[in-house]
């Protein structure tokens, strides 16, 4: 059964014309409420952790992140730590904006997104995808089986699988928009 709201977050994705993922939050994002919607929400405030079953819809601040089965486990210092998967057929997602110049948003895709808001760190695992934007103009393009990203180092470290290693061609593939050419704004 599809819900009306799923329809609305759809419309969101697809207005942007991305693949609705994006990574580090802006610092100001730190001390916004996070807001979960899912089908069923198991909340266990002792532990601080939440699981999270069917059509998650998670926002803080400029983030937003869905999948279809989910655990957040909250640090004793309030770090969320997130793990969404993806339904059959369907990829869990993570989109933020980024801290610093303005209108720059990271995001990406995968059958599993993992989230540790302390080391500011996402991990897409299979048939992951992430881009960095700038005004919704993409400058770099990332895919593999999996993808790294740590917004602090601003590094990133893409994989493909073991079980294609004899294959001759690249399982991995990165497109980088140069530095010093990369549009700016203020």
């Amino acid at each position: 059964m599809v819900r009306p709201f799923n329809a609305t977050v759809l419309a969101i994705f697809l207005s942007t014309a991305l693949f609705a993922t994006d990574i580090f939050a802006e610092k100001a994002d730190r001390d916004k409420p996070l807001i979960i919607n899912a089908d069923t929400v198991k909340l266990d405030d002792v532990e601080q952790k939440y699981n999270l079953i069917g059509d998650i819809l998670l926002t803080k601040g400029s983030m937003l992140a869905t999948g279809d089965d989910g655990l957040i486990v909250v640090d004793p210092q309030g770090y969320e730590n997130m793990n969404l998967k993806a339904a059959p057929r369907n990829f869990a997602t993570l989109r933020t904006r980024r801290e610093g110049l303005l209108n720059e948003y990271m995001q990406g895709i995968g059958k599993n997104v993992l989230y540790d808001g302390k080391k500011e760190q996402v991990i897409f695992i299979g048939d992951a995808k992430m881009k960095r934007l700038l005004n919704m103009q993409m400058l770099d393009e990332l895919q593999g089986a999996k993808i790294e990203y740590e917004d602090i180092k601003e590094s990133y470290k893409v994989s493909s699988p073991l079980a294609n290693r004899q294959n001759l061609f690249p399982q991995s593939k990165a497109i980088l928009a140069p530095r010093s050419k990369a549009p700016m704004s203020q």
